[in-house]
C-alpha cells in the first residue's frame, strides 16, 4: 500500500489497549515510512511499550483518507536523524516555513511540548 499526501495517522496504544491517533508528517525511504518526533512525547512512550500501530493517510486534523493498516514502529538511533531531516526538509519546504512556527505557538498556548528538545526518528514498516 502506498501512502501519499502530507499527513499520516499513526495510532499507537495505551497499555490497556486504548487507541490514540496522531497526525504526523512523514517521508518514504526504501519501503518504510519515517517520521521525526520529540523523544519525550507520549506517542514515543506508547511505541516503546507496544510497537504495533495502525497507519492511514489523513488530513492535518487527523481525518482518515484511507483505511487503517497494521504496521510496526521502531525508534531508530541518532544516526537516522540527519538523513531523515534532509528528506523531510525537501518534502515539507514551505510547510516548515509557514505552518511549523504557527503549530509551535499553538502548542505553547496549550502548554504542550513543542518538540524543540531532543528528537527521535520512528521507522514504520507494514506488517505482512
Amino acid at each position: 500500500m502506498e501512502f501519499g499526501g502530507k499527513y499520516l495517522s499513526v495510532t499507537s496504544f495505551y497499555r490497556d489497549g486504548t487507541p490514540v491517533a496522531t497526525p504526523v508528517w512523514f517521508v518514504h525511504q526504501g519501503g518504510r515510512l519515517l517520521l521525526e518526533t520529540g523523544a519525550d512525547t507520549y506517542k514515543v512512550r506508547r511505541i516503546r511499550a507496544n510497537p504495533s500501530v495502525l497507519i492511514a493517510s489523513c488530513t492535518a486534523t487527523g481525518r482518515l483518507r484511507s483505511r487503517q493498516v497494521s504496521a510496526r514502529a521502531e525508534i531508530l538511533g541518532p544516526e537516522a536523524l540527519e538523513p531523515t531531516r534532509k528528506l523531510m526538509a525537501r518534502k515539507y519546504r514551505l510547510d516548515r516555513i509557514f505552518i511549523l512556527p504557527l503549530y509551535r505557538v499553538v502548542q505553547r498556548v496549550r502548554n504542550k511540548p513543542t518538540g524543540d528538545g531532543e528528537s527521535v526518528i520512528v521507522e514504520i514498516t507494514l506488517e505482512a
